[in-house]
């Protein structure tokens, strides 16, 4: 025993290797391709009443099937032979235990998970999922009559054929040898529903033990790329056109030139705006130039502050009236800015002096108001810089 489990041993780890330089020899011969699988093993239908260990048979599965890419594939699984179930006290004829024959057909899905979680499109062990369904058939059942066993409920396991649903899950070991040839081993757990899916004792659970071989074949044939004819003319030239064809040489000239690029630039802008006024006036409109010309400014400018400040002159009115002027004066200008689509918060500051302060010497001048704005503004520099680059020139030497 311990020399048969050695030599699997040896097998199970040379084998990928082997199939790892034969396939590296045929280009990794990757999916699409057909195989017919063989297999054999051991199967045990599960029952309630009886000691399974005592119920091992033989099994053996034929499946036809196509992987259609790397990761996934399908087949026609046929798995069948001998079976065995019992009851919890002996039959007549036997020790409790009675015989019969099955066939189990299923379609069934394989998913590469080797390939599906890994980053390479081939294995050298690859481990499949497999999932299906398909359709149970037992017969010829033996030893199952009123006489084999008196007194039981046996009369009710009579000998008609018996069939049920059967859904499959299951993992699969693939190790392939040589291109057309794979080793496998395989286990699935079978669950017979929705017919007379019992032979007899509630048998419904059937699991199934195999190893075996899978014939590939049908490969997409690589296409050969078709030499191609390489045709060279030569011409043979007289001697005297040799001797009077021109000569020619080559030189490097080297010719700079200016390489031209724009950088941002940024830089602070200021402006400042007056609105005149008439005696006793404190009007502005919207449209106003001034107006006009400091909400144009803001458009082109970040980080911008306006500050307003209005005066009176000191030629006419009171001190109380000018005040009063002046503030009407700032707040006017305020408003006249606002309406033309200056934004609240960039006015910082509005002010009003009356005739306090004079800020020209000009008397009639004084009633004005004050715009002051502040920004940063960005503009494009130009940058020259010096660069060369060689040609070659091709000159007549004679």
């Amino acid at each position: 025993m311990k020399k048969y489990l050695f030599l699997v041993l040896m097998f199970l780890t040379a084998v990928p290797v082997l199939a790892q330089d034969e396939y590296e020899e045929n280009g990794h011969r990757l999916p699409p391709y057909n195989f017919i699988g063989l297999q054999g093993g051991v199967q045990n239908t599960f029952n309630k009443e009886f000691n399974n260990w005592k119920t091992f048979t033989p099994t053996m599965s034929l499946s036809f099937g196509r992987m259609f890419n790397p990761v996934v594939g399908a087949r026609l699984h046929f798995n069948g032979a001998w079976d065995k179930s019992g009851v919890n006290y002996p039959l007549l004829s036997d020790d409790g235990h009675y015989k019969y024959n099955y066939v189990t057909g299923s379609a069934d899905v394989l998913v590469n998970l080797c390939t599906l979680f890994g980053k390479k499109d081939w294995y050298p062990v690859n481990l499949f999922f497999i999932g299906g369904l398909g359709a149970n058939y037992a017969f010829e059942n033996y030893g199952r009559s009123e006489a084999a066993a008196p007194g039981s409920d046996m009369m009710y396991a009579d000998n008609d054929d018996r069939w049920a649903f059967n859904g499959r899950v299951g993992l699969g070991l693939e190790i392939p040898i040589v291109r057309w040839l794979s080793f496998t081993l395989e286990g699935d757990l079978n669950a017979r529903f929705a017919g007379k899916s019992e032979v007899f004792n509630d048998d419904i659970l059937q699991m199934t033990a195999q190893a075996g071989l899978n014939f590939k074949f049908g490969y997409k044939k690589a296409k050969k790329a078709e030499p191609v004819a390489v045709v060279q003319t030569v011409t043979e030239t007289p001697a005297t056109e040799t001797a009077a064809r021109p000569e020619y040489r080559t030189r490097i000239d080297t010719v700079w030139y200016d390489d031209v690029t724009y950088k941002d630039v940024t830089a602070d802008r200021d402006i400042k705006k007056e609105i005149f006024f008439s005696v006793r006036e404190s009007d502005v409109a919207d449209s106003d130039a001034q107006i006009s010309a400091v909400a144009e400014f803001l458009k082109g400018v970040k980080n911008a502050e306006i500050t307003i400040t209005a005066y009176a002159d000191k030629g006419t009115g009171s001190s109380k009236l000018n005040m009063n002027y002046s503030k009407q004066r700032a707040q006017k200008t305020r408003q006249a800015l606002i309406s033309k689509g200056v934004s609240p918060s960039v006015i910082k500051s509005v002010e009003w002096k009356g005739d306090t302060e004079q800020p020209y010497v000009d008397n009639d001048k004084n009633r004005v108001s004050i715009i002051k704005g502040h920004g940063v503004y960005t503009q494009k520099e130009k940058v020259v810089t010096k660069k060369f680059r060689t040609k070659e020139v091709r000159e007549r030497i004679n």
